[in-house]
């Protein structure tokens, strides 16, 4: 995947409502716009990298893109778990985050239990990378010092990559 590091900015909207509910693991979720812009290379799959909601602090996430097999979505969507307690829901805020690493295809599963576990086992998995010296450092990249992009192009604004290249 070329396009790794790949940086995104986009408002935080409802999703299917599954994440906290159904899960236990809340996501935050990006609008169409920002799907739909994805370079052709970034596939669907579970990602790992680090998440900063408006001007807060910088955490580690993960973050599936795709159909969500298992709930049989017919919209690809990207839902970001930010690895870390709010206090509150945070709809309407700037959720930027930095996809550096691939942990693993989006499949199916059997059971709920059998995703959770998954899920959990891709979060301990990302905490452990995001450790590595190479992934550490992006979490001061300077695209996390803009002001939720306030002064970038909106082409910018909305995605890019680690390369610096405009959508």
């Amino acid at each position: 995947m070329r396009s790794l590091p790949y940086f995104c900015r986009g408002q935080v909207v409802r999703g299917f409502g599954r994440g906290s509910k159904d899960l236990g693991i809340p996501t935050a979720n990006f609008p169409e716009s920002v799907v739909d812009n994805l370079p052709a290379d970034i596939s669907t799959g579970i990602y790992y990298g680090w998440a900063r909601v408006d001007n807060g602090d910088i955490h580690k996430m993960v973050m599936s893109i795709g159909w969500n097999p298992y709930y049989k979505n017919t919209k690809k969507s990207m839902e970001t778990h930010v690895i870390h307690k709010f206090k509150e829901d945070f709809y309407g805020q700037m959720l930027s985050v930095a996809m550096v690493g691939y942990i693993r295809p989006e499949r199916g599963f059997e059971s709920l239990d059998e995703l959770k576990a998954a899920i959990h086992s891709d979060i301990e998995e990302a905490k452990i990378k995001l450790d590595l010296p190479e992934h550490l450092k992006l979490k001061e990249h300077h695209f996390f010092k803009t002001s939720q992009g306030r002064h970038l192009p909106s082409s910018v604004r909305r995605c890019r990559t680690g390369h610096e290249m405009q959508l």
